[in-house]
């Protein structure tokens, strides 16, 4: 994977307009999902890990019982957000509609 420049500000915030509930927050986007049980929530991670791999770009993961934060950066980028983490982040939005 080449190497992604970091979002100017204005970037990253036109991209959290298009990015409903997500934060920037500590150089990362976050978002928690909930889920009806702990299955579903390990079915969004199962489905989310293909895209991810996919693309070689790997999101940081924590589950608690039906809850799943999803934190985005870029470690090749100085652990700063890219449009790679942009794009991982539309893929997840549209895998967890569908949940």
């Amino acid at each position: 994977m080449s190497q992604q420049a970091p979002l100017e500000k204005g970037e990253l915030n036109k991209a959290l307009t298009l990015l409903q509930d997500w934060e920037h927050k500590n150089d990362r986007l976050i978002k928690t999902f909930k889920f009806g049980d702990f299955r579903e929530a390990i079915a969004f991670i199962v489905h989310i890990s293909f895209f991810a791999d996919n693309i070689d770009h790997h999101p940081i993961l924590i589950n608690v019982y039906n809850s799943v934060t999803v934190e985005l950066t870029t470690h090749s980028s100085g652990n700063k957000v890219t449009s790679l983490d942009v794009v991982l982040a539309k893929a997840i939005e549209k895998v967890a509609a569908i949940q």
